[in-house]
Parts: C-alpha cells; structure tokens; sequence
C-alpha cells in the first residue's frame, strides 16, 4: 500500500538513515533505509522530496528490506560436487578458480564464441558497463545480451527509428497530469508500478482524459474514462484504425507533418487500408468506441500516447510501436510541450540497462558495435585495438536456443531466465546442455539451481551503483547496511575473474571509478553521461539528472554536447504550459557555476535526433500473430505481472507479507468459458500449448475477454506460465511474443 509521511530533511536523517532507491520497479522510488536499532535490520522510511514517488511505496518497497536477511540470500559460493552431484559450500578461491578454467578451457578448445555471458536489466549501469566490457575485452566473445530484450526492446526500436533516440519517456513524469489527454496501451501500472498511478489520478483531476487499451478490465482500466478491450496481438490494426479516422475526420496536422516529419504518404496509405469496420472484426473494439477515442484523444491542444509490454512483447511490436507513434506525429502531439509518445519501461534498470553495452549489438553510450567510429571511441577509452571488438552477437531468445550448441559455457548475472524466458522448459534444457554454467546472484533461483558454479553478490541497500529509471533520470543508489561476511559486488567478481584471465587491469571493484570510465565511454554517444559524476548526483537533492548531459571538458563529448543542444531544452516552453522550471535535473544557481550542463528532461522540443532533425513515421500494415488460434488451441494466452510479484519472483517469492498476498498462479478466464470447460472457482485448470502444459487454480471474473485467459508469470513449478508462451520474434526487436499464444483449456481434475 502507498505509504504517506511529512518530509524530512537529509541532513537532519543523516546520522541514522541513508537516501536510496527501491530495489524494484523502474520508477526507482526514493526512500530511506534507518537502522531498527538493537534488534538489527532496517526500516523503510518514506522520502516525500524525491520528486518521482514524492514518499509513495508500494508493498514491494515497503518490505524490500525483508530481502538483506542471511536467511534469505545467499551467503557463500556453491560448486557442483562431482560425486553427488549437489550443490555445496566452497571458499571463493575454489569457486572463481573453476569458472575462470572452465570459460579459459572452453575458448581454447572452441573459440571465443563458445562462451557467452546472460545479464539483466536490473543490474546498476557500472555492472551493466563492465560485464559487456568483460565479455568483448577478456573473453573476446560476441554472445551477450541481457533479460531487458524481453521488456522494452520494441519500443526502443520504433522510438530509435521515429526520433534517432530511445529513451523510454522524453518528458518527466510530472508532464502526464498536465496534459489534455493519455492513451495508455498495454499497461496496468495500478498493480505493476503503484505510485505511478497518481499521475493518472491528477491528470483527471485536472479534467484531461485517461483512454486505457488491454483486454482486461485492470484496475488501471477501472479509472479510465474510456477503456478499449482487444483482442491481444491486435493493437496494431487498432491504432492504424485510429489514425484511418483521424485523416478522415480532419485532425491531422499539416504544418507539424510537412515541418517536422517526413514519409507520412506511407504511413497514410497504411492507414487508409484500415478502414473502422474492419478494424472491429480484427479487434473487437466497437466502431463508435474507436470513434470516441479518437475524438477524446484530438479535442485537446495536448495529449500522449505511452505503451508497455501488451503491445511490444510480440511479433510485431517494432510496428505495433510505430503505429502509435505514427498517431502522435499525425496529430503534432510529438516535439511539443506536454505531448509525445513514451514507453513505460518495466525492469528497475531496463533504461540504463540497454544503454551501456550488455546489448548484443551495444557499445556505451547506446552506440551501435557495428558503427566504425564508435568502435574506435570505445576501444580509445578501453586501451584495444577497434578490430579486437567482436562484432554483434545473438538476441536473448537466440543465444538461449543455442546453449549447448555452439556456446558450451555462460556466464549469467542478474536474471532467471527458466522462469523469465519464452518456451521455458526448452530453455531449461538448453540450460542442462551446456558444458558449465555460472552464475552470480543474490538468492539460489531456479537457474542458479542448475549451475555448476553460483557466487553469492551484494544486492541495492549492500552497494552503492546509478540507475536510470523510465524518464531518463540518472540516480545514485547509495549503500545503507554491509553485506553478510562471504558476499562479494558484481564488480569485484568480473576483476577477479579478468585477472585470472589474463587482464589484471581495467576492471575496478569501486564503483564511482567505473562511472568515472563510463562517462568517458558514453561521451558523444546518444546516451552521454559525460557531464554526470558521483558528486553531482549526492548534491542535486538526490532528484538525479536527466540525460544526454554532455560535459565539454570530457574528450569526444563535444558532438553530444551539441545533440543535447539541439533534440532537447530543459524546460523550453514548457515553464507557463506546465508550471516547470528547468527541470529536476538542473544544478542550483552558483553551484559549479558555468561548468554544468543542465541535463534533459525534455526531449524534441526543437527537432528530433535524426540526421536532419525530422521525424520518421513508420509505414506499417497489421498482420497476424505468429501463432494464431485454431479448432485445436481456440483460445488466446496472454501473461503479465500482479501488484505483489516482480518478474520472475525469484526475490519477492521469498518474503513473507508478499506471498501471503499473492501466494500462487491462476488461470484468469471469463465465466463463459469457465462453464464451457466446466471449471468452478478455485478449481485446478490446465493451460495448454504446442509447447506445454501448465496448471493453476482458475480466477472467473468477467474482467476479461470471453476468448482470452489470463496467467501471471511469477512462478516456476507447475504454474509456469511461460512453459506455454511463443519464442516468435519481433524481425527488428528481437523481442519474443509473450503476449500472444494459442492455446486449449482442460478442468484439470479430469487428467487425475
């Protein structure tokens, strides 16, 4: 539940609490951690100033500190006994020393290739920046990737495409109440991001208009003014409908489309393929429901467009993505003042995350590893020849279908993909195949259990890191309590792994000596850190700064200075429609006075980030999922989050208050088709795919669409949603169809 309190000042709290940031979500709530006193422990304190959840928590921030306990984690490294085949205790020597002979024996036996390192979108920029940095330098390997290719990599393509620059909301948070009107696509932020509701809540309040599009009647939907059920897999054909009415009914915007964009003929032609009857019989969405929220979405001078997994994690979700963007550069509701399109990014990191180098086809500063210029920037700061770089490896899925092929050893950081990944129980086999696993993480999950070799890591309140949450706002996680005895940082495993490997130099175990290098790396990149520095992070208020924030007195970081310069202001007429300043990440006055840049909270308000500074739409058509229904698998599987979960609950499964309310699995159906199957509430119901089978208790509401269940994916065992989801992938994004499956229903008591 939110958590409200009067504020409190830093200074005064100073002795007994620590300013930080949740462990979860990529709002990155502020809170304080202050010690319990005699009885040990830490308590959560609200920290009402920091700007993004101003003292909100959800329950998942409120009992994060249940997670430091000895009880929980892990504590010492485990090695794979030959004998019996268990995991048991071993000293850190023994554990390192296997994993740097496996992954050493593995690249002169097969190449480098043969081993490939897994990361996640949780991890804090510095961990995010060496493991690419570890995986291209000491390995000299290709396959990397991360879990964050699962949540927000459609988007980042389409929004890459559009504006020349992905960052996952080009506007702060406090823009959306002030707008005219949101249309919120795929996302229940109600139950996946709690604090964040308020926005919505005040944007009402302020008499805009809250459209709301998922097949099921969430609690976000709840608040709408207008809610839109599709059929999943279906957003695309909805949002070109949409656009098909706007050019009819005259809202387009000429003077934005011929100023500020360019291959609208294209996009228009998509569009007017789609006329809104036939968008009812793919959708489902009545014609006068279209109708309406296309006037909602027109009648006001401002309005935004956000997106999440709903229409990204599937097939199509690059163009599914470029069709709404299409909608907001149509109407001019993109490069202005409380307008634009924006992605809800999900994973606590999954914006810094993708943007450092952990990405198959990323070097810092979200360069592209295939760019020559950017390999020689990359391999100046890193001390290599640019033709030592491997070039891209494999996506997510795509590295994960081939372990035990051609990669024979991973190393995996951050991330449970057993649970976490498409087809899972193949991926648990690829898992099984492979010569050596490692593993670093702070609890023994589902694939730390598979591993020859799992290294016990410090997590948030044990370290000090930056992340980057959804609005591009860079923010320093500081350390509030130390690590059990036998714990060690990411940081520190990746340098002693380097030395053993050979590189005795250039992988520090201090994480501010890390960023130091990153803001090098990153420096003329599109996402330059160069201007932001550990000191400037503790005394701005903890607020964060947004970026791109060049600094002119770091090398190479000349040409972001003037891209900052040019796609965004900080504030530019922004301050009389929104009542903002320059913005949260702006220094004080008379602080390093004339060596700061501002930092940029708002994106394309002069011109965009493409070459010439115009906009691209998109020209897209809808087509059908990669796996549609059939007289075998006649329903629609789509997955999602519950408020008391988090990915793949391989964190929140362990606490406690957390599991008490969200205790298990469920098959969401409508009671139509709970009567047509036979199933009662409460009772077991099977779920099935051409890849499996999973088994939950059946919830009956009719919240959702009659074709479609419902399951969250928290959960391995039996309940394992994505045992039954579909690796197809997005041609661009690389990102796998979650949302969207076949599958057949079974009353699962009849399989007894």
């Amino acid at each position: 539940m939110p958590n409200h309190a009067p504020p409190r000042n830093d200074r005064a709290d100073a002795s007994d609490a620590t300013s930080t940031h949740c462990p979860y979500c990529a709002l990155q709530c502020g809170m304080r951690l202050a010690p319990k006193g005699a009885g040990g422990g830490l308590d959560v304190v609200p920290r009402p100033e920091f700007p993004v959840n101003k003292g909100a928590l959800c329950g998942k921030g409120q009992s994060a500190p249940a997670l430091l306990g000895r009880a929980t984690r892990l504590t010492e490294p485990l090695v794979r006994d030959p004998g019996s085949g268990e995991l048991v205790p071993a000293s850190w020597e023994e554990a390192l020393g296997r994993i740097a002979g496996r992954l050493s024996a593995t690249r002169e036996e097969h190449g480098a290739d043969a081993c490939a390192v897994f990361g996640g979108g949780g991890l804090t920029n510095e961990k995010a920046y060496t493991l690419g940095k570890f995986a291209r330098v000491v390995l000299g390997t290709s396959q990397i990737d991360y879990n964050g290719r699962f949540c927000m990599s459609s988007a980042a393509a389409a929004g890459k495409k559009a504006f020349g620059i992905d960052r996952g909301l080009p506007f702060p948070l406090e823009d959306i109440p002030r707008t005219g009107c949101v249309i919120l696509v795929g996302s229940n932020p109600a139950e996946t991001m709690p604090p964040a509701l308020r926005y919505f809540t005040e944007l009402k309040e302020n008499g805009g208009t809250l459209i709301v599009i998922d097949p099921r009647r969430t609690r976000t939907a709840e608040q709408a003014d207008l809610h839109l059920a599709p059929r999943p897999g279906t957003d695309l054909a909805l949002a070109l409908g949409m656009l098909h009415l706007v050019v009819t009914q005259g809202h387009t915007d000429e003077a934005f489309i011929r100023e500020r964009t360019d291959g609208w003929e294209a996009a228009r032609a998509g569009a007017m393929a789609h006329w809104p009857e036939l968008v009812e019989r793919i959708t489902g969405v009545p014609v006068p429901q279209l109708r309406r929220a296309v006037e909602l979405f027109c009648a006001p001078e401002h309005a935004m467009v956000l997106t999440a997994r709903g229409p990204e994690q599937q097939a199509k979700g690059t163009d599914t993505v470029g069709a709404w963007i299409n909608l907001c550069l149509a109407t001019g509701r993109a490069g202005r003042p409380l307008s634009g399109y924006g992605c809800l990014t999900g994973q606590g990191n999954g914006q810094g995350g993708r943007e450092h180098g952990q990405k198959a086809d990323q070097l810092p500063g979200y360069r592209d590893l295939a760019d020559p210029a950017a390999r020689a920037h990359v391999a100046g700061v890193w001390g290599i020849d640019p033709d030592a770089l491997p070039g891209p490896g494999r996506s997510a899925y795509e590295l994960l279908d081939a372990l035990g092929g051609d990669i024979k050893s991973l190393l995996l950081m951050g991330s449970n993909p057993v649970v976490s990944a498409p087809r899972a129980a193949h991926v648990e086999e690829r898992l099984r195949a492979l010569d050596f696993l490692a593993v670093a993480d702070v609890v023994l999950s589902e694939t730390a259990a598979l591993a020859d070799v799992v290294l016990p890591v410090t997590q948030w309140a044990e370290e000090t890191g930056t992340l980057t949450n959804l609005e591009g706002r860079v923010l320093l996680r500081r350390q509030a309590v130390t690590a059990p005895s036998g714990v060690r940082s990411d940081l520190a495993v990746l340098g002693e792994l380097a030395a053993r490997l050979g590189v005795e130099k250039g992988f520090p175990a201090d994480p501010e000596e890390v960023f130091e290098e990153l803001r090098r790396a990153s420096a003329g990149g599109a996402a330059d850190y160069s201007g932001i520095t550990y000191r400037r992070l503790a005394e701005e208020d903890g607020a964060g700064v947004f970026w791109p924030c060049p600094d002119v007195e770091v090398e190479g970081a000349g040409e972001a200075s003037g891209r900052a310069a040019t796609v965004g202001s900080v504030g530019s007429g922004v301050g009389a429609a929104a009542g903002g300043g320059t913005g949260a990440g702006a220094p004080r006055e008379g602080r390093h006075p004339g060596t700061l840049h501002p930092g940029t909270p708002r994106l394309f308000l002069d011109r965009f980030a493409t070459p010439d500074g115009r906009a691209r739409f998109a020209a897209v058509s809808h087509r059908p999922a990669g796996e549609e229904t059939d007289a075998e698998y006649p329903v629609v599987l789509t997955t999602g989050r519950v408020l008391a979960q988090y990915q793949s609950g391989a964190q929140t499964r362990r606490v406690p208050e957390l599991n008490a309310a969200a205790p298990g699995p469920f098959v969401e159906l409508h009671p139509r088709l709970a009567e047509r199957i036979g199933v009662e509430e409460g009772e077991p119901v099977a779920v099935v795919s051409r890849r499996g089978r999973a088994v939950a208790p059946a919830r009956i509401t009719a919240a959702i669409r009659a074709d479609t269940v419902f399951m969250p994916f928290h959960w391995a065992g039996e309940g394992r949603a994505n045992t039954l989801t579909h690796p197809a992938l997005d041609p661009v994004s690389r990102m796998p169809e979650f949302k969207v499956c076949a599958v057949r229903l079974e009353a699962a008591r009849s399989q007894a």
